[in-house]
């Protein structure tokens, strides 16, 4: 703690710029839309609350990616996946089990808990987190390159 002088802002104001909020929110929408995308690719539909969700797993992956930037993307991922399981977990519990309205079920797979996350979607969360960090440290090391020259 500080002795004398005026406290520290707290973390939340200096991060409140407009710069910090823009990213944030470009994070959010692409995670959104394009976890959306995926999932009617695959399942043919998808739900509100998935868009919400993949724009703040994104933004959780970006937190990863630039905390563990020294570490392996492999690392990251499954950093990754393990977020993203617990975060489709508590997810699942509000959405299918406490409002009923059936987004996901996971019961007929193996090792799945209340029906809301399973190992097999777990691997699938990590496959996807490969992709995510590659591109990640492709477009910082891109965006690295256009800043030194």
């Amino acid at each position: 703690m500080r002795t004398g002088g005026a406290a520290a802002p707290p973390l939340w104001r200096k991060r409140a710029g407009g710069r910090y909020m823009r990213q944030k929110a470009a994070q959010f929408s692409v995670g959104a839309a394009g976890y959306s995308a995926l999932e009617i690719a695959v399942r043919g539909h998808t739900h509100w609350t998935m868009a919400v969700l993949g724009g703040l797993c994104l933004c959780a992956l970006c937190v990863i990616a630039r905390s563990f930037s020294h570490r392996s993307i492999v690392f990251q991922a499954a950093l990754g996946a393990a977020f993203i399981t617990a975060a489709e977990f508590a997810t699942g519990v509000v959405v299918n089990l406490w409002l009923g309205w059936n987004v996901w079920d996971y019961t007929k797979e193996a090792g799945d808990i209340l029906g809301q996350i399973c190992p097999l979607f777990t691997f699938y969360w990590f496959c996807l987190c490969c992709g995510v960090f590659g591109a990640l440290r492709l477009a910082r090391r891109h965006l690295a390159g256009r800043v030194n020259t």
